[in-house]
């Protein structure tokens, strides 16, 4: 079971920081746009998506003995104007960095993340289109870049 708590730390005025706290001991501050001292909760969203398909994707390209020297997911995400302001489009950009690593064995790492295994993608594909690329920079070429 996944728990957590999400605590005021300043009960008057008008701010909306919290503590967020979860189920292992781990805290990190979440505040609104004015306060600015922590990501947003809908940014955490988007983060985690982003996390979670990095953990696959990693995993699955290690198996595959790819030898990955360096990985960055990025992550844009639209909202609807009204709320509730889930997220419409979702755009996640894999750039992996290595020494012969293969586009397939990417390609179906990628597939595999978002089709079987990145529980926060199965939830947003429930409200938002989600368009993926990739690009992959070997070892003192340029980059190929896919979709």
């Amino acid at each position: 079971m996944i728990s957590g708590t999400v605590t005021l730390t300043q009960a008057e005025g008008n701010h909306r920081q919290f503590v967020a706290s979860d189920n292992r001991g781990h805290h990190f501050l979440i505040d609104d746009s004015t306060g600015n001292t922590g990501p947003k909760p809908i940014e955490l969203i988007a983060i985690g998506l982003a996390g979670c398909t990095a953990f696959d994707v990693i995993n699955i390209l290690r198996k595959k003995r790819q030898e990955v020297t360096a990985y960055e997911v990025k992550v844009e995400a639209d909202q609807r104007t009204e709320p509730p302001n889930v997220f419409t489009k979702v755009r996640i950009r894999h750039i992996v960095s290595g020494v012969d690593v293969s586009v397939e064995a990417l390609q179906s790492a990628i597939h595999l993340s978002e089709s079987k295994y990145c529980s926060v993608s199965a939830m947003l594909q429930l409200s938002a289109e989600i368009e993926t690329t990739y690009e992959v920079i070997p070892a003192g070429q340029p980059a190929a870049v896919g979709v």
